[in-house]
Order: structure tokens, then C-alpha cells, then sequence
């Protein structure tokens, strides 16, 4: 009887993992192109030394410069090829966690990636990690 249950548990096992029920994204899956949904600009996330880094690639507004700033000397900078994360470090299996700037309001935030699939990902932004805003990214192709 004993062996009878130990088979069945490897049979539902090899079943689990052929359907896919034990594919875990991994943080490092998150390094490619995104579409960020809320203003359509292009965030590539990329590997900087140890951790992940992130920089704006492409925009469809006309904000051409970093205006919201609060340092005056960075207001006229670009906004293709802004770092918006720098050096986050990974926090989970598939898990980056750092510092985010966003380029509406010139401010920084607790950020967080978490890869939910090969081709989305969640990108947290949370002000004394109470008040949190989550936005679903989608690979570019």
C-alpha cells in the first residue's frame, strides 16, 4: 500500500512539471526591453555589475527633458537614455529591489520588479513602503 502512494505521488509530480506548473520565473528574466502601459515609453532593464539597472529607450509624449527634477543642473537632460534604477539588488527568486525614479514628478521611490512570466513583470513603486502603486510591463518584441 505504502508503495502504491509513493508511486501515484511521482506520477502526479512528472504530471505537474510537464504541464508546467513548476515553471518559476527567475529575476534574471527580467533583463530585456518594456513597454511601460501607463505613458507607452520603452524601459530597457539591463545588468549592472551585480544588479539590475534600468534606462528609458524610447518615449511617445513630448517631455524631452527631465523638468520635474528638483535639481535645477539636471532639468535640461534628456529623457531617452535617463536611468530611472540604478544597482537594485535582487530580493527574491524572481525579485529586484532599489531605488525608482519617476521622471513625472522628479521624485524617488522604494521600487520593486517582480517577473511574474517570461514576457510581464510588475514594477512597484512605494512611498515609505506603505502607500504602494503596481504597474503590469509587457516585453517588447
Amino acid at each position: 500500500m505504502m508503495r502504491a502512494s509513493s508511486a501515484m505521488a511521482v506520477v502526479v509530480l512528472g504530471l505537474t512539471m510537464a504541464s508546467g506548473g513548476v515553471s518559476a520565473q527567475a529575476a534574471e528574466d527580467a533583463f530585456g526591453v518594456w513597454l511601460n502601459p501607463d505613458d507607452k515609453s520603452n524601459i530597457e532593464l539591463y545588468k549592472c555589475g551585480e544588479g539590475l539597472c534600468a534606462k528609458i529607450t524610447k518615449l511617445v509624449d513630448e517631455k524631452a527633458t527631465d523638468e520635474k527634477n528638483p535639481d535645477a543642473a539636471k532639468r535640461a537632460r534628456p529623457i531617452v537614455g535617463l536611468v530611472i534604477m540604478d544597482g537594485a539588488k535582487k530580493s527574491g527568486a524572481n525579485k529586484w529591489s532599489g531605488t525608482l525614479y519617476n521622471r513625472a514628478d522628479g521624485k524617488n521611490y522604494s521600487g520593486t520588479v517582480t517577473v511574474k512570466a517570461k514576457n510581464t513583470l510588475d514594477l512597484s513603486g512605494c512611498v515609505a513602503l506603505v502607500v504602494c502603486r503596481t504597474t503590469t510591463w509587457t516585453r517588447v518584441n
